[in-house]
């Protein structure tokens, strides 16, 4: 039985394109964001964060925390 995906949201693509102005505003590929989330413990792939940024790529809480971490954005209600 095949699938559709589930497609990305206002909330999603609003996301997606807050990601990828950050990343630019700090000056970070997205192969150097992608090498912070993977030594932050959540490995990712460039292509993986480039699709996030275009909206290709649902983006799950995990990934969202990394993200927002790797960014320098304090996530204090996600802080253990």
């Amino acid at each position: 039985m095949a699938t559709r995906p589930v497609e990305i949201g206002p909330a999603g693509l609003h996301t997606a394109r807050a990601i990828e102005h950050l990343r630019l505003v700090r000056g970070l590929t997205q192969y150097q964001l992608a090498a912070r989330c993977t030594a932050l413990g959540r490995p990712m792939t460039n292509t993986a964060l480039s699709r996030t940024e275009r909206a290709r790529r649902r983006c799950d809480i995990d990934d969202l925390v990394v993200i927002a971490t790797a960014l320098g954005i304090p996530a204090p209600l996600c802080q253990p």
